[in-house]
């Protein structure tokens, strides 16, 4: 019981270095990427970043179109169950002739 125990604590703490090592290593990439000014990430995030600003003004022109498409379901409703009425009429009229 107590190597089994040994043997899992050593496992974890393998686990852990290998994680923190693969952690540094994967840091270390992303610094030489990202670490100036003119590099790709700071590149890809001014891009992001005016795509945020430029698109900004799209959500309320959305919440409105989403009201109007709103009211707009319930008078097709309304429609539907307008044409559904006629339908069964016409049914009901077909039966007797």
């Amino acid at each position: 019981m107590l190597l089994m125990t040994v043997l899992t604590a050593a496992l974890v703490i393998v686990f852990f270095l290998v994680l923190a090592y693969a952690l540094i290593k994967i840091s270390n990439v992303l610094r030489s990427i990202g670490g100036t000014p003119t590099s790709y990430l700071a590149k890809l995030r001014f891009g992001l970043r005016a795509i945020e600003v430029e698109t900004g003004h799209l959500t309320p022109q959305v919440v409105r179109v989403n009201e109007t498409l709103s009211s707009i379901a319930g008078g097709l409703e309304a429609v539907d169950e307008r044409l559904v009425g006629t339908i069964n009429a016409a049914v009901a009229q077909k039966r007797y002739q």
